[in-house]
C-alpha cells in the first residue's frame, strides 16, 4: 500500500469533499468530526503515524474550529496551521479559489483551473 507524507486534518465530512474536490495530489484527509478527546486522538496520532508526516490543520475559524487547532498545535507541534478567512467562518463555504490559495500556499498541489485569475 502506497504511504502517504503528507495530511490534512479538517473538521467536517462538507470540509472534506471541499478539499478533496480541489486538491491534484494523493494525500490523506482526516475528519476530525469536531473536537476530540485525547484518548481519540492519541489514536488518530498512533493510526496515521502523524508523528512522521508534514501535517496540515485546516479548521474553520469559529469556536469549536479555534479549540481543535489548539488541540491539534499541542499534540502535533510540527503540523502546519492553514487559515481560511474570518469572514467565510468554514472551509466548506470558503470560495473554491480562495481555499486553492491556501492550499497552494503550503505547496498542496491542486487542480489549476481553481488558481485561473489568481496569479495571472
Amino acid at each position: 500500500m502506497l504511504e502517504l507524507e503528507k495530511v490534512i486534518i479538517v473538521e467536517g465530512r462538507s470540509d472534506r469533499k471541499k478539499v478533496e474536490h480541489l486538491i491534484n495530489e494523493q494525500l490523506e484527509i482526516i475528519c476530525t468530526n469536531g473536537t476530540l478527546g485525547i484518548e481519540k486522538l492519541e489514536e488518530l496520532i498512533e493510526q496515521y503515524e502523524l508523528d512522521d508526516k508534514d501535517i496540515y490543520i485546516l479548521v474553520d475559524e469559529d469556536e469549536s474550529g479555534i479549540k481543535l487547532r489548539k488541540q491539534l498545535n499541542k499534540e502535533l507541534p510540527h503540523a502546519q496551521n492553514l487559515f481560511v478567512d474570518k469572514s467565510y467562518r468554514e472551509v466548506a463555504t470558503t470560495p473554491n479559489n480562495i481555499l486553492a490559495s491556501v492550499l497552494v500556499s503550503a505547496n498542496i498541489s491542486i487542480h489549476p483551473h481553481f488558481l485561473k485569475g489568481q496569479f495571472e
